[in-house]
């Protein structure tokens, strides 16, 4: 076996046996009913050091209060093993770089009872009993059970749930005419705004904290609807699907998640805005359900570099690193190397636009789409489709020193290789796959500083395919003598397929 395939099958072993620890444990905010009075006292509510209008939260949390409830579900065990195991945590678990995360110390294990209960919290919004809440607080519930905050406990049905933005409308029938809380601007928020949020944390009964926004925008790659709010209100297992409220008592946020090293808060959660949330829970309340749009596209984001290798004026736009076959995406012509600046006349300024404008997008809607391809722009039009497939994001492993019998690119520092049968059956690549395999790449040199590794396979160079290693070292010596600071460089590492823009080495 040759120097590359043993390297390539030792690093794979390598990048499987290590798990990356974070300092901070993420958890979607839920608990364990029973575990609650063992937790009670851990739970965080202080007030102190914020100064409101009159000197006092009072009305606004006699206002809302009333309109918050705790939610109580019931599932199978084999479901749920608590609430932070939640499908929405594994794209927290994936936004901190982890294989897997512990369960916080304190929280249970999986049980292996019939049946188990998790809390949450929500609010109403219409008096006749339609109640928001997180959509990972009802996930796998078999019963759902509404307590208000009178103590008065009845039955709720699930009207409809939106895992991709976390979020879930249930319905009661009221007793009596309840009371429900506004939805405010979330866009009005800024860092530094006072803000209470208001749940029921470890079971304990409805508590209000209050804090400031911390930050607006946080994305933590859980889907394309991320734009979390940032709070520094403790909040704790238990007030997910709680309300956040500004100091006019309107709903700006639904808190859904806290980052944390126990379980606990730390002063760090975020929320949904309400801006957002509101659209969804409207759709959700009229349809039950939600279709988002789907066009089959992995993006990554136009870097300076990126930007620099293929002529772009400025670093904006999603650059297509896969199109997945039988897609909306490759129907419309939509290539691997295309720039998508615009859809639907929208600008487009970076990967997160683009993921939530095609989410937001109707199955079967044409929308006209703006590409940059090999120096032009270029307008398609595509179909929407209404699928989701599963994407994956390539690993950063550090590449291995030079081997012998590379072909030498020195400025960037990669050797390369020709896809020889061997190669290609230790990679497992198909024989209409072409390229050019990095065997080498030099520690002290663009090409490391840009991650590529040995047994990466060059797929084309400046959005042009190559095929052999001398026609990618053409490539890269052409793209130097053109002036520009970097190359564009498509590469194939397992399953996945993305760009890297590697700068030159000067001098």
């Amino acid at each position: 076996m040759s120097n590359i395939l043993r390297k390539h099958r030792i690093a794979a072993l390598l990048s499987a046996a290590i798990v990356a620890v974070p300092l901070s444990v993420p958890v979607i905010l839920g608990t364990n009913a029973a575990h609650a009075a063992t937790t009670a006292t851990a739970a965080a509510g202080s007030v102190s050091g914020i100064v409101a209008p009159g000197g006092s939260f009072a009305p606004i949390v006699s206002a809302d209060k009333p309109a918050v409830v705790t939610i109580t579900t019931t599932m199978k065990a084999q479901n749920v093993a608590s609430d932070d195991n939640s499908p929405f945590d594994e794209q927290f678990r994936q936004f901190f770089g982890q294989q897997g995360i512990p369960m916080p110390r304190h929280m249970p294990q999986q049980r292996q009872a019939p049946r188990t209960e998790a809390l949450g919290s929500g609010f109403v919004v219409t008096a006749d009993g339609y109640i928001v809440t997180n959509n990972h607080v009802i996930d796998n519930a078999i019963d759902i059970k509404v307590t208000l905050d009178d103590g008065t406990e009845v039955p709720a049905k699930l009207v409809g749930a939106d895992p991709k933005s976390d979020l879930a409308v249930i319905k009661i029938n009221a007793p009596k005419p309840l009371a429900t809380i506004a939805w405010g601007d979330s866009d009005k928020l800024n860092a530094g705004d006072q803000i209470l949020a208001i749940g029921n944390p470890f079971g304990i009964g409805t508590t209000v904290t209050a804090g400031i926004v911390s930050a607006r925008g946080r994305d933590l790659h859980s889907g394309p609807y991320d734009d979390f709010i940032q709070i520094d209100a403790p909040i704790n297992h238990g007030n997910s699907g709680g309300p956040l409220v500004d100091l006019e008592g309107k709903v700006v946020g639904i808190n859904t998640a806290i980052y944390s090293p126990n379980g606990g808060s730390v002063g760090v959660g975020f929320a949904i805005p309400s801006d957002q949330a509101q659209k969804v829970v409207a759709k959700l309340m009229k349809d039950g359900t939600i279709e988002h749009g789907f066009i089959g596209v992995q993006i990554q984001p136009v870097t300076a570099d990126v930007a620099s290798a293929i002529g772009l004026d400025r670093p904006e736009g999603a650059l297509v690193a896969n199109v997945n076959d039988d897609t909306p995406a490759s129907k419309a012509g939509i290539q691997t190397g295309d720039v998508i600046t615009a859809l639907g006349g929208q600008a487009i300024k970076s990967p997160r636009d683009l993921s939530r404008m095609v989410a937001d997008l109707t199955p079967g809607a044409k929308e006209g789409l703006t590409v940059w391809r090999q120096g032009q722009s270029r307008t398609l039009s595509i179909t929407v489709g209404g699928n989701e497939p599963n994407q994956q994001q390539a690993s950063a492993d550090n590449g291995d020193k030079s081997t012998q019998g590379a072909q030498r690119v020195p400025t960037i520092g990669i050797g390369l290789a020709d896809l020889t049968p061997d190669i290609r059956e230790a990679l497992n690549l198909q024989r209409r796959e072409n390229g050019a395999v990095i065997e080498s790449v030099a520690p002290d040199k663009p090409a490391a500083d840009a991650g590529l590794q040995p047994g990466d396979i060059i797929v084309s160079i400046n959005q042009q395919p190559v095929k052999s290693a001398k026609e990618a070292k053409a490539a890269v010596a052409e793209a130097g003598k053109s002036g520009r600071k970097s190359v564009l460089l498509l590469i194939q590492r397992g399953e996945n397929q993305t760009f890297v823009a590697v700068p030159f080495s000067i001098g």
